[in-house]
């Protein structure tokens, strides 16, 4: 039966942490991190990650923000509200929250965000630096689950991994940062021959696919860790990319959905604001 990796107790300790370290920040520095949300539309999936993004800056002591816009507003509006922000410096960190309506380009908004500001690690700029192994701000996702291995003390250095899944958000990031930390590294995706021949030779599977239950036992090495970042809703409950029932018996450790990767995300994006503000301070 395999131990289970409490994402959710280990996000609030993290938070802790922040929290006395913010506290000296402010009295050395006499202004507080402050993080600005992008939100445009009405979406209810990112009004409530944003809703949950705001209840953790206020746990750790960091100003939150939110500009709302609305679905249909102009690409020159929003190039505007990011440009405000840029300038601002009071501002020290900035995230547009993902999906925004069709008519406009993301990826085009996410690089006219400064690359010192980009909490998200989402910019050309921060990707080029995560590709070539001298990390500044990498996306939340990855650096959680790589969080996650260091808290339980999990060796990643000379193991296989495996990474279902290769988005920008997820998978190529967190393949750069197994890859840094030595791991041998395969990245699968829905062209993979053999996938699940590929993911049974993981020391560390990552299902990074977004297809709910898809990885089961039949997928899994006995005693691999396997950390599950998948979420989705199925009649009304949340379930990740990972057969949880079937796999937790044979996997020696073990990431639940939810209280896995999902909280440590928003940890990271914290971590990532405080990283911007002690640049933006000189420290």
């Amino acid at each position: 039966m395999a131990n289970i990796i409490d994402g959710k107790a280990t996000a609030a300790s993290l938070r802790e942490r922040m929290k006395i370290e913010v506290e000296d920040l402010v009295s050395r520095h006499g202004v507080k991190p402050s993080l600005a949300v992008i939100l445009v539309g009405d979406n209810a999936a990112s009004e409530s990650y944003v809703k949950g993004k705001e209840a953790a800056c206020k746990k750790a002591g960091i100003e939150s923000t939110v500009v709302k816009l609305p679905a249909d507003c102009a690409a020159a509006d929003l190039e505007a509200c990011i440009d405000a922000l840029n300038a601002d410096e009071t501002v020290h960190g900035i995230l547009l929250q993902l999906p925004i309506p069709k008519h406009l380009n993301a990826d085009h908004f996410i690089n006219k965000i400064r690359s010192d500001k980009d909490v998200d690690g989402f910019t050309e700029a921060n990707v080029a630096k995560l590709t070539i192994g001298k990390p500044h701000l990498v996306p939340c996702t990855p650096l959680g689950v790589m969080r996650l291995l260091t808290q339980y003390s999990l060796p990643v250095s000379g193991k296989h991994a495996v990474v279902v899944g290769r988005s920008q958000i997820v998978g190529r990031p967190m393949a750069s940062l197994l890859l840094k930390d030595n791991a041998t590294v395969t990245i699968c995706h829905s062209k993979t021959a053999d996938l699940k021949g590929m993911c049974k030779t993981a020391d560390i599977l990552i299902a990074a696919i977004g297809v709910p239950g898809m990885i089961d036992a039949s997928y899994v090495k006995e005693g691999a860790v396997v950390i599950d970042v998948g979420i989705s809703k199925v009649d009304g409950i949340i379930k990740g990319d990972v057969d949880f029932a079937s796999v937790e018996p044979i996997a020696s450790w073990i990431t639940p959905v939810p209280g896995g990767v999902g909280p440590m995300t928003i940890a990271c994006l914290l971590e990532n604001t405080l990283l911007c503000y002690r640049k933006f301070m000189g420290e």
